[in-house]
């Protein structure tokens, strides 16, 4: 930047041919210090810049056709100084927001060599780890940083991290080789806690990328605390693409988890860049959607009511679909005059498509999987394809179709070009990158940042195309419209103070405290100190949402203890046994789970037995109707039976909801005598007594959880419901049942061998109204009036009236 001499100048311009520009215009214009001439040459070959790019800016990276030159885009050389400025400014975190195809894998890379000068010159050795959240990603990140000279140590279990955070130093080969640490963070379990001492060594210093850190990092799992607990003095660097929205996140905010942001590159820049390519979607023409629609309503008709999802994937529909795909494709290809460009079919379910490759092979024949029965691929440097293809090729990429290598060659087939297409459903919509992947047919609607991760995937650049083009058979303008304007608010957001960003990573100690005591007023009515009580209790609900809110409230806990290791917050062991209340949530989840399959089970009955022809269906309903006349006499009685034994077993006979429930009851019988009941009033009582049935027995066991708590005393299950019903007190039920049971006690050691006291009703009540107002007001510190602190006097009162009343 120094200024030179008209002497220097000269001398450089002679030398050059050049000194007939030194006196225009535009020499002057451009010699200015802010222009963009000045500013782009004295940036690039200043000394310092210079000497870093000849450092840490080249790769040699060796590929199927040879060793490949790559040099570091610009947004990975200010993504690298800008993590050394941060580090030196003492930030420990931060996220790097790089549009997808930007390179976030070689980034890291870039700076396991940058960083490791940048601790050496400090005296301490940097020790690097690379995190995903998928095997595939394992797979495909270690390849990436081998390819360009790096050993890898691969981690895919709790025990091998734990056995690398042990290692004394820095690297674990013998020639002194650079290496990175690739893990698996899905693979730590619920006990997968890193709790051991690992021996720190303050001249080692961890640093982790976690890759994609908008997906699956959840700041509530056992994953990232298990991560954070095994060294926190570690430096964090999240990288995302596509950052999770805020309206979307709601409770995880990935700036709060991983710090504010290092270093962003946008899309628009990528696109101006060349590092990536516009998107064009294509709607469906709308002839097709007619044809489609009428296909629809034929199976619905035909088949009865029935998921949408089954419908996609019915044979007819499919069909449909797969003309149109394969047609498209085929003329896509045609146009271009290029046999290279493949494509990707993004199904609406697994079921859908298994139908669709089912489909295509019986139109195209049994596809090979061997690399020599593969068609042959025109080569990828030449403009147009070599030749044409006798016949689209494809392959079905599921979690649970083939095996990993299986999968793995299909993938590798179709990035080389042996396959033309791919159906998938949740595989591949992230870290899956093929630049000859250029028509992408959507047959759902994915949200927010997913669907933004799924768009890129034919974002890449690829010979001179301009163009990624996405067939919208689903409809995603909605979806798109919405996640833009996320997007944009994301952009625009103002970044906070990034110091406030540790100390309350999560939860603040009173907010987990609330918490915690909300899960316990859910769980007041189950017995949790014993697990096999509780699995009885649970065993007998049938209201799926009391089951979902229970299980939701175990996990909430699961959740907190997580939060609350990763704080390193102390004392809430004395509130909570989070132990106890794991080994709870396994058996809620065992019930829900249950009560899942039942329900498949049974709408899995009832779609095959839905038949294609209308003869068929006749039949059916014959046979059904005359099954149902011979038993349903007997199934009427048993059921009135059952439905009066249940209301008889009720102990609070003033619960309005028992009370409407026998009414209806009472309706039933007076209407007609049994035995002058016909076929059509039985069919029409029958649902009813059910519903009376199942209410009555839920109302039953309702009150045994509340009856197990009062300890089996019948009295007070009467007396806590009066107070809770009508919402007129204002307490929780866990305050509720302790001021009871107070009371309880203080009565029955009061009563215990002189029972006579309580003839004397007006000294009984005195004494009730004293001891309510010292249990509820000055122990449990509740703000009740005195007319309050009568009625719940007068409500036990009344209890013991009528038991003692009838010794």
């Amino acid at each position: 930047m120094k200024d030179i001499s008209d002497e220097q100048e000269t001398h450089v311009l002679k030398d050059n041919n050049l000194l007939v520009i030194k006196h225009s215009p535009e020499f002057k214009i451009n010699k200015e210090p802010h222009s963009p001439t000045n500013r782009i040459l004295t940036s690039l070959f200043s000394r310092e810049r210079f000497a870093f790019m000849l450092r840490y800016s080249i790769a040699y990276v060796r590929e199927e056709s040879g060793l490949q030159k790559h040099i570091m885009r610009y947004p990975q050389v200010f993504a690298t100084m800008a993590i050394a400025s941060k580090l030196d400014e003492g930030k420990t975190k931060g996220i790097i927001w790089h549009t997808q195809g930007s390179g976030k894998t070689a980034l890291a890379y870039y700076n396991v060599k940058h960083l490791t000068d940048y601790y050496q010159k400090q005296n301490i050795i940097p020790k690097f780890y690379f995190i995903v959240d998928r095997l595939d990603l394992l797979i495909q990140a270690s390849n990436e940083f081998i390819k360009r000279g790096l050993k890898v140590n691969k981690v895919n279990s709790r025990q091998e991290f734990i056995a690398d955070l042990k290692v004394v130093g820095a690297i674990h080969n013998d020639s002194g080789q650079s290496e990175i640490t690739v893990v698996n963070i899905q693979k730590f379990s619920e006990d997968a806690t890193v709790a051991e001492a690992i021996g720190y060594d303050i001249n080692i210093q961890r640093v982790f990328f976690l890759d994609e850190a908008h997906r699956s990092y959840n700041p509530k799992g056992n994953y990232l605390a298990n991560l954070i607990n095994s060294d926190k003095k570690a430096v964090k660097i999240a990288l995302t693409g596509t950052p999770l929205l805020r309206e979307v996140a709601k409770e995880y905010d990935s700036k709060l988890l991983f710090g504010n942001y290092f270093h962003k590159y946008y899309y628009n820049r990528s696109i101006a860049d060349g590092y990536t390519l516009r998107l064009i979607r294509e709607e469906i023409e709308g002839t097709f959607k007619m044809e489609m629609k009428a296909v629809m309503e034929q199976i619905k008709v035909l088949k009865g009511d029935v998921k949408a999802s089954d419908v996609y994937a019915d044979r007819r529909f499919a069909q449909g679909l797969l003309d149109y795909i394969t047609d498209d494709l085929t003329s896509f290809r045609d146009y271009w005059q290029d046999e290279t460009l493949g494509g990707m079919v993004v199904c609406d379910s697994s079921k859908q498509a298994k139908m669709l490759f089912q489909l295509f092979e019986e139109k195209y024949g049994v596809q090979e999987i061997e690399a020599d029965k593969l068609p042959m691929v025109a080569d990828e440097r030449e403009p147009y394809g070599k030749r044409k293809k006798e016949k689209l090729t494809a392959a079905l990429i599921l979690h649970d179709e083939n095996d990993k290598q299986i999968r793995k060659d299909l993938i590798e087939a179709y990035k080389s070009g042996k396959i033309d297409l791919l159906f998938v459903y949740n595989m591949l919509l992230t870290g899956f990158d093929a630049k000859r992947l250029k028509k992408l047919y959507l047959a759902r609607v994915i949200q927010d940042h997913n669907l933004l991760q799924t768009l890129t995937r034919v974002n890449r650049p690829y010979k001179n195309y301009q163009y990624g083009y996405v067939v919208d058979f689903a409809d995603i303008s909605k979806a798109f419209d919405r996640t833009n304007h996320l997007y944009f608010q994301e952009l625009q957001e103002q970044l906070g103070d990034e110091m406030e960003m540790y100390s309350f990573l999560f939860k603040s100690e009173d907010e987990i405290r609330a918490e915690i005591n909300e899960i316990k007023e859910t769980l007041f009515h189950y017995e949790t100190e014993n697990r096999e009580i509780f699995s009885q209790q649970i065993e007998q609900i049938t209201d799926k949402k009391e089951l979902l809110a229970l299980v939701k409230a175990l996990r909430t806990a699961k959740e907190l203890k997580n939060l609350i290791a990763i704080n390193g917050f102390e004392g809430f062991g004395e509130l909570v046994d989070f132990q106890i209340l794991n080994s709870l949530l396994i058996e809620a989840q065992n019930r829900l789970d249950n009560m899942n399959l039942i329900e498949n089970l049974d709408s899995g009955n009832e779609t095959q037995n839905l038949l294609n022809t209308a003869l068929e269906d006749i039949v059916f309903q014959f046979i059904k109707v005359g099954e149902e006349e011979l038993k349903l006499a007997d199934e009427y009685k048993d059921q009135l039976r059952k439905t009066r034994e249940a209301l008889v077993q009720n102990i609070d006979t003033a619960d309005p909801h028992f009370i409407n429930l026998k009414e209806e009851l009472e309706r039933i019988f007076k209407k007609k005598n049994l035995s002058e009941t016909n076929q059509e009033d039985m069919v029409e009582n029958m649902q009813l007594l059910r519903k009376i049935y199942d209410e009555a027995k839920e109302l039953n066991r309702k009150n045994s959880l509340l009856k197990a708590k009062y300890q089996n005393d019948d009295k007070y299950v009467r007396i806590h419901k009066r107070l809770t019903e009508k919402g007129n007190l204002s307490i929780k039920e866990m305050q509720l049942h302790r001021a009871l049971m107070q009371v309880r006690q203080e009565i029955e050691e009061k009563l215990d061998g002189q029972e006579n006291i309580i003839d004397n009703e007006a000294w009984f009540d005195r004494y009730l109204v004293r001891l309510v107002a010292e249990q509820f007001v000055v122990k449990e510190k509740l703000d009740i009036d005195a007319t309050t602190r009568q009625n719940i006097s007068n409500l036990i009162g009344r209890e013991y009236f009528q038991l003692y009343g009838n010794r």
